[in-house]
C-alpha cells in the first residue's frame, strides 16, 4: 500500500520535479559555460507555472498534478477537432457528417461531387429513406425552380388587404442569420452570392446593415420581437420607420419572427460591449447599451392581433408578401392562428416552419436538445391544417432545419414545403468547418465573429461565387432527382414518392405514416380526423393564445373534467380529451385519406372562410357547419 502511495505521489509531482531539476541544470550551464539561456527560460517558466498550480484553488486537478494537469485542459480544448478529423465516421452527423460537409464544399467550389464505390449508408438500417424512380423519366430544361409568393401578377392574392407585389422566389434560399451573429464579410459574401444566383437572403432579426445593401441581392426582412430597424426608443414597433425601410426595392418580402427552432420561446441579449457602431446603426439602438430581444412580441398578444399585424405590415410595405416564421409548440396556439385566419379573412402570404433541429450561434443546451417540434412534424401539421380549412392555396410554406443537399430539399417538398431555407449549408459554402465556437467570437474562418483580423480572412470576392455555385449545383442535383422520378417541378413531389424503412424486413411509403388530409375536412368532418385535430381544435381560440377552458355547463355534464389531477393542475391535453368525449364519439378515422385513396368516402362540400360562424371559430367545432362548393386544393 505504501509503495502505491509513494508511486502515486511520484507521478503527481514528477513533472514539477523534473522541471525544477532542469532549471537548476540550465542555470548551472549558463553560469559555468555561458550557454543554456533558452533552456533556462523554458524550464524556469514551467517551474513557476507548477508552483502557481500548487497554490491556486480554482482547479483541483492542477493542485494535484502541477504542470501535467494542463495537458488535460489542452486535450479537452482540441477534443472536437480530434474527433472531427480523426475519429468521427463519414456518416456520423454531429450535427453534420463529414459526407454532408464534403458535398457542400465540393458544390460550392464547383469540383466533382460524385461518389465512387457505392453508398456508405446502411440501406438496411431503420429510418433509411429513398425516392422511388420512374421508368418514364423526364427532361427538365432548367434547374432554376421558382414559385410565386403573394399571388401571381395575373392572379392577385385573396383575402383582406392582399399582397400587390408578388415575388418570384427560388425554392432554395438563405435562412435568417443576423449581422452581429455573422461578420460583415460573411453578410457581404452571402448577399453577393444571392445576387449572382438569383435567390433570396433573409436578414435575420438583427436589422438591415449596409453590408446587406452593398451588392443589391434580394432581401427578406425579418422583424423580431426587438423590432430592430423599425423600433421606437422604448423598444416598441415604429410604423413610420418600418414603412421607410420596407419600401426599398431591394426588400422583396417581410417576415415576422414569432419563434426560431433553435431556441423557441427564448429571448436573447447582446451585451452592450458587443454593440458596435455598425450594429447599433443596423438595429436602431444606442452604442454600448445591452440589446434585448424579448421572448414575445409587444405588437400583438392574440392570434387575431397577429394577423392584423400581418395586414398592417403588408400595407405599410406597399403590398409586399408578408408572413411569419415559427417553430410549432402548443398545437392549440397554431390552431388559434388558423381560426383567426377564418374569422378575419386575413391570411399571411407565407409561413416558414422552423424545426427544432435548426442552429443558432448560442442556445441553452436544453432548448437546443429538447424544446420545440422537429421540422417534419411541424411542417406536416401546418400543411395539413391549412388543407383541412381550405386555405392552403392562399399560403405558401417554407421549411428550415438541417437542409443541406437535394434529397433534404426533396423530402421537405414531399411533406408539404413550397421552398426551403438553409443557414448552416450556406455557412459551409462560405468555408465553415463546424468548429462549433460560434458564440466565442473566435471563429477560425471569420464567419461568426466581429474580430476585424479574423473576418479579414474571409475574402468576399472568393466566397460569394461559392455561395452561388452551392445553390446552383444543389438545385441541379434536385433537377436530376426529379427527372429520375418522372416529375417536372418540386411542387409535384408528395409523400407517395418517399419510402422509409421501418426495420430490416419492413418498409412503408411516407404517405402511410404522414397521410394528407382532405380539403376542408376539419370544417366538415372533424370527428373522423386524427386525435391531434379532434383534441386540440376545439381547445383553440382565435382571440387568445391560451387554451379554451371548459364552461360551467361542460364541467357539470362531464365529471371526468377536473381542475386538478393527482394534486396537479390538469393539462390542456387532459381537458381536451374529456371535452372531445363529451362532444362526439370517435368513429374509425377514414376521412384523413386523400380522395384518390377512398373516393367513396367523399363527405360534404367544404365550407368557405366567409361562411364559418364566429361562434364556431371562437369556441370549437360546430357539428353541422354549412356547406358550399369549393375547388380542390393543392397536392
Amino acid at each position: 500500500m505504501s509503495l502505491r502511495v509513494t508511486f502515486a505521489h511520484s507521478v503527481r509531482y514528477s513533472t514539477l520535479a523534473l522541471c525544477t531539476l532542469a532549471t537548476g541544470l540550465a542555470l548551472f550551464s549558463l553560469v559555468a559555460f555561458g550557454r543554456g539561456l533558452p533552456w533556462l527560460l523554458l524550464f524556469g517558466a514551467l517551474t513557476l507555472l507548477g508552483v502557481r498550480d500548487l497554490f491556486q484553488t480554482r482547479h483541483a486537478i492542477l493542485r494535484n498534478y502541477p504542470i501535467l494537469g494542463h495537458m488535460r485542459f489542452l486535450l479537452e480544448f482540441i477534443r472536437p477537432e480530434i474527433r472531427q478529423y480523426f475519429i468521427e465516421g463519414d456518416v456520423e452527423a454531429e450535427p453534420f457528417s463529414r459526407a454532408q460537409r464534403s458535398v457542400v464544399y465540393q458544390r460550392a467550389k464547383g469540383v466533382p461531387d460524385v461518389q465512387p464505390f457505392g453508398t456508405k449508408l446502411d440501406v438496411g438500417a431503420k429510418g433509411y429513406e429513398w425516392i422511388n424512380h420512374s421508368l418514364n423519366t423526364t427532361l427538365i430544361p432548367s434547374h432554376d425552380f421558382r414559385i410565386w409568393i403573394g399571388g401571381r401578377p395575373d392572379a392577385p392574392a385573396a383575402g383582406v388587404s392582399p399582397c400587390t407585389q408578388p415575388y418570384s422566389a427560388s425554392v432554395f434560399n438563405i435562412s435568417a442569420m443576423s449581422f452581429g451573429a455573422l461578420s460583415a464579410n460573411a453578410i457581404e459574401a452571402l448577399n453577393l452570392g444571392a445576387k449572382i444566383g438569383g435567390f433570396a437572403h433573409d436578414t435575420g432579426e438583427g436589422g438591415i446593415s449596409h453590408y446587406h445593401r452593398e451588392h443589391g441581392g434580394d432581401l427578406i426582412w425579418e422583424i423580431g420581437s426587438g423590432y430592430f430597424g423599425c423600433r421606437k426608443p422604448d423598444g416598441s414597433f415604429n410604423p413610420e420607420r418600418f414603412a421607410e425601410q420596407a419600401r426599398d426595392p431591394q426588400i422583396k418580402m417581410i417576415e415576422i419572427k414569432i419563434s426560431q427552432g433553435a431556441k423557441p420561446g427564448h429571448g436573447g441579449m447582446l451585451p452592450g460591449a458587443k454593440v458596435t457602431v455598425e450594429i447599433a446603426a443596423a438595429r436602431g439602438i444606442p452604442v454600448g447599451v445591452d440589446c434585448v430581444s424579448p421572448s414575445s412580441h409587444s405588437a400583438f398578444s392574440t392570434p387575431v392581433e397577429l394577423l392584423q399585424f400581418v395586414a398592417r405590415l403588408r400595407e405599410l410595405s406597399g403590398g409586399k408578401p408578408t408572413g411569419f416564421k415559427l417553430c410549432i409548440g402548443h398545437i392549440w396556439e397554431w390552431f388559434g392562428i388558423v381560426k383567426a385566419m377564418l374569422e378575419t379573412n386575413i391570411t399571411p402570404d407565407y409561413i416558414v416552419v422552423d424545426g427544432a433541429e435548426g442552429g443558432t450561434g448560442a442556445a441553452p443546451v436544453e432548448f437546443a436538445d429538447h424544446m420545440g417540434a422537429p421540422v417534419q412534424e411541424g411542417l406536416n401539421l401546418v400543411h395539413n391544417t391549412l388543407i383541412g380549412v381550405g386555405l392552403r392555396d392562399r399560403v405558401k410554406l417554407g421549411a428550415a432545419g438541417k437542409v443541406i443537399n437535394s434529397f433534404d430539399l426533396a423530402r421537405m417538398f414531399a411533406i408539404g414545403a413550397d421552398w426551403c431555407n438553409s443557414g448552416r449549408g450556406f455557412m459551409m459554402a462560405l468555408g465553415c468547418i463546424q468548429a462549433q465556437v460560434c458564440h466565442t467570437g473566435r471563429c477560425p474562418t471569420g464567419i461568426t465573429t466581429q474580430d476585424p483580423l479574423r473576418q479579414r480572412a474571409l475574402a468576399v470576392s472568393d466566397k460569394a461565387p461559392r455561395v452561388a455555385q452551392y445553390h446552383a449545383n444543389t438545385l441541379h442535383a434536385l433537377k436530376e432527382l426529379l427527372q429520375a422520378a418522372g416529375l417536372m417541378h418540386p411542387d409535384q413531389l408528395s409523400t407517395y414518392h418517399i419510402v422509409r424503412r421501418l426495420d430490416s424486413t419492413r418498409i412503408r411509403l411516407l404517405s402511410a405514416a404522414m397521410p394528407t388530409m382532405r380539403w376542408g375536412a376539419i370544417l366538415n368532418d372533424l370527428a373522423h380526423q386524427h386525435n391531434v385535430y379532434r383534441l386540440y381544435w376545439p381547445l383553440a381560440d382565435a382571440h387568445n393564445f391560451s387554451p379554451r377552458m371548459p364552461s360551467a355547463e361542460e364541467l357539470a355534464a362531464s365529471p371526468g373534467i377536473r381542475p386538478t389531477v393527482a394534486g396537479r393542475p390538469a393539462s390542456a391535453a387532459q381537458i381536451a380529451e374529456e371535452l372531445t368525449h363529451l362532444r362526439a364519439p370517435h368513429p374509425a378515422p377514414v376521412s384523413h385519406l386523400v380522395p384518390e385513396q377512398a373516393p367513396h368516402l367523399a363527405g360534404p362540400a367544404p365550407t368557405s372562410a366567409d361562411q364559418v360562424p364566429s361562434t364556431w371559430t371562437e369556441s370549437g367545432a360546430d357539428p353541422t357547419p354549412p356547406s358550399s362548393a369549393h375547388a380542390a386544393g393543392p397536392r
